[in-house]
């Protein structure tokens, strides 16, 4: 159809009907080429048009299904199951499949929210910026409530100023990673939302 000032000719011509490329062409079935328009004929997926493809872990839940991340001009395109994944084998759950719209959703938050000590408003801060004040916390309370030993004398070297809960929507291996950390620095407090 061809637009003409806003409104569509409706002069197509008889020889463009797919069911006459059917009858006519290679394609009797109708299956192929006979219902390709041209623009159907153009199009290309969008992971050969990548720049660069990123491996990734689905951030959904605690299966940890591999990902490929096609990166096009610094924007994620496209997100597609790995196939070298040992865990999912290139399969992704439909969540795992519409995680790109996740990344470049236009509600995604991309600064922390803060409020100060005895404020009523929320402020916006920078993730790293954000990021240093927990740890600065962490270790200001570590140090503020470390217990290196009882009132026997016996060793504790432990911490009680914090603790760790974790997700479930995190893998095994990131949450044994968690918990070696969390042990390392004295908190004895460790647990994971899936127990509880």
């Amino acid at each position: 159809m061809v637009h003409l000032g806003g409104e569509m000719d409706i002069r197509k011509t008889f020889l463009e009907w797919p069911v006459l490329r059917q009858l006519t062409g290679k394609d009797p079935l109708g299956r192929g080429s006979a219902v390709q328009s041209q623009r159907t004929r153009d199009l290309a997926p969008r992971t050969r048009t990548a720049d660069r493809v990123v491996q990734s872990i689905c951030p959904y839940c605690a299966v940890g299904c591999g990902q490929k991340v096609y990166v096009k001009d610094e924007r994620v395109v496209q997100i597609e199951g790995d196939p070298d994944s040992p865990v999912s084998r290139g399969r992704l759950c439909p969540k795992g499949s519409a995680s790109e719209q996740l990344v470049n959703s236009a509600g995604r938050a991309t600064t922390m929210l803060y409020r100060r000590p005895g404020s009523t408003t929320w402020e916006k801060i920078g993730v790293e910026q954000a990021t240093d004040m927990i740890a600065d916390r962490v270790v200001a309370s570590r140090r503020r409530h470390w217990q290196d030993t009882d009132e026997e004398g016996r060793p504790l070297r432990r911490t009680m100023g914090f603790a760790a809960l974790g997700g479930a929507t995190l893998d095994n291996e990131e949450n044994y990673l968690i918990k070696k950390l969390f042990t390392a620095m004295g908190a004895i407090q460790i647990e994971n939302q899936a127990r509880i």
